[in-house]
């Protein structure tokens, strides 16, 4: 007797990439319409997973590049616009045969994708750790600066040390191990995209709580960038203790500064 259409259905739902093979050959025989749309949808499905698999590898290019390294470290940052909280840096050791699917710029992922994500990288990474840097820092030393610094915090926490960073773009000062800039490095290599999902997470994290304190800025929503709501109660209630002097001039009025 041939299994309902209901049941295959569920049973697509919850197959793991691996297994799509295995259900279009045991099904590529059911000439029900239904069936025959089921297993074009595993087709689908397939093949995205076989092209992200094909991804993954190329966004290893420098992982394999310096594999004389044994601790090769992906470093990036996130805040660098807000005009409020801190700058975060993520730093991320992965395992030389890290399996880590969808890693990617963080930008580029959805929030559920990077909890997710988060989740998987700080439970297999050999090494993570995080920097942050305070508003008050920022508008002390400029925001370039306090990006270097929360890079450097972040570095000093991992255990081990790295033998080679990769960064986001930038060369950091002050920093004796080997570096390697690379422009767009979030999404070109798999430890700073890691790296970058990691930041990202911590410091959508820190604003969702700084929403509870400070509810008229709705940090929840913006993270701290300059969205018309922000604006809006910064002109009209003033800045609170997160906000970037530096960064508000244009929008605190003159008897809220």
């Amino acid at each position: 007797m041939s299994k309902k259409i209901g049941d295959i259905k569920e049973e697509l739902a919850n197959l793991k990439e691996i297994e799509l093979l295995e259900f279009i050959n045991n099904y590529s025989s059911d000439e029900r319409s239904g069936v025959v749309k089921l297993v074009e949808r595993a087709k689908k499905k397939l093949e995205a997973y076989e092209a992200e698999l094909d991804r993954i590898e190329t966004i290893k290019k420098f992982e394999k590049q310096y594999s004389d390294c044994e601790f090769i470290c992906g470093i990036d940052e996130v805040g660098r616009g807000p005009l409020a909280g801190p700058v975060v840096a993520g730093a991320v050791i992965l395992p030389k045969d890290c399996h880590i699917l969808y890693i990617n710029d963080s930008k580029k992922l959805s929030e559920k994708k990077r909890e997710q994500l988060y989740d998987q990288i700080t439970r297999e990474a050999v090494a993570w750790s995080t920097g942050l840097v305070s508003p008050a820092r920022i508008d002390e030393i400029n925001i370039l600066q306090a990006t270097y610094e929360a890079m450097r915090q972040a570095i000093s926490k991992l255990s081990p040390q790295p033998d080679l960073l990769l960064n986001d773009a930038v060369t950091i000062p002050k920093v004796q191990i080997q570096q390697v800039p690379i422009i767009k490095g979030d999404a070109k290599s798999i430890s700073i995209g890691a790296a970058s999902i990691v930041a990202k997470v911590t410091r959508d994290r820190l604003m969702v709580e700084y929403d509870k304190i400070m509810p008229e800025y709705d940090f929840a929503s913006n993270k701290g960038y300059g969205s018309a709501k922000h604006i809006k109660a910064l002109k009209e209630v003033g800045p609170s203790p997160i906000h970037r002097a530096t960064f508000i001039k244009n929008f605190v009025l003159p008897n809220n500064k």
